[in-house]
């Protein structure tokens, strides 16, 4: 793949003909590829990219191992991503970010300290989980931070929602995990309430979970606890039916 195919790619989400067009739980704004940019692209992309395909993953090919998978739905800057993946090398991670600011940056760590567990693709996640992750196949899903989308007329474009909670479920494998924190209350009183409607989850701690070790805290997530916003961690499992 040239240069110029890359750039192309990278600069703009596509809107492929025959997909569904619904609402987004983000807003894109206009991109421009800086020089660094280009060249994080031209060194990393290759390596630790991945491009949309209508095709499934074939996870052993991408990581060239068969350890489990843990998919990151909105990144952002991509730090959490990386130092999850270096704490915990038993797993492979995918990362999914729409922001271009955000993708630049993690490719660049991932390339600078040779993470070699960790592979990311800037698109759409509910397009990416529907075409390119097979169902039963996840080990785990993170959402960290989830735009709260604040005004109650905005609260439609929640990336949280019973058709994405359900498509969550769809591609877990038995056993595996949704793992979201927000220090949104509201966001995540109803995020609790809607998992308690999805037939496949389960919640082991009936109510919030407590915090989970290997996660580190975030430049955001540390000013909100100077601003006494509370962290609201969720943790939800998906559970064998003949068990429930």
């Amino acid at each position: 793949m040239t240069d110029e195919e890359i750039f192309e790619g990278i600069d703009r989400i596509e809107i492929r003909e025959g997909m569904e067009r619904t609402v987004k739980s983000y807003v894109l704004r206009n991109n421009v590829l800086s020089d660094k940019a280009k060249r994080v692209l031209h060194e990393y992309m290759e390596k630790y990219g991945l491009f949309y395909s209508d095709s499934f993953l074939d996870y052993s090919a991408v990581f060239g191992n068969g350890k489990p998978v843990v998919i990151e739905i909105g990144f952002g800057m991509g730090d959490t991503t990386a130092e999850i993946a270096l704490r915990k090398p038993e797993c492979n991670y995918i990362g999914i970010e729409v922001f271009l600011q955000g993708f630049v940056h993690l490719l660049d760590e991932l390339g600078k300290r040779q993470i070699e567990n960790v592979r990311i693709i800037r698109f759409n996640a509910v397009d990416v989980l529907n075409h390119m992750i097979p169902d039963g196949s996840v080990s785990g899903f993170h959402i960290f931070f989830p735009d709260p989308w604040q005004k109650k007329r905005h609260h439609k474009r929640r990336l949280m929602n019973p058709a994405f909670l359900s498509l969550l479920s769809r591609k877990l494998m038995k056993g595996g995990y949704i793992y979201m924190v927000t220090d949104w209350e509201e966001y995540a009183d109803e995020v609790l309430s809607l998992s308690s409607e999805e037939t496949q989850l389960i919640n082991p701690f009936g109510g919030f979970a407590p915090p989970v070790t290997w996660r580190p805290i975030t430049k955001f997530e540390q000013k909100g606890m100077e601003k006494e916003h509370p962290i609201n961690e969720i943790w939800l499992e998906k559970a064998d039916l003949f068990d429930i």
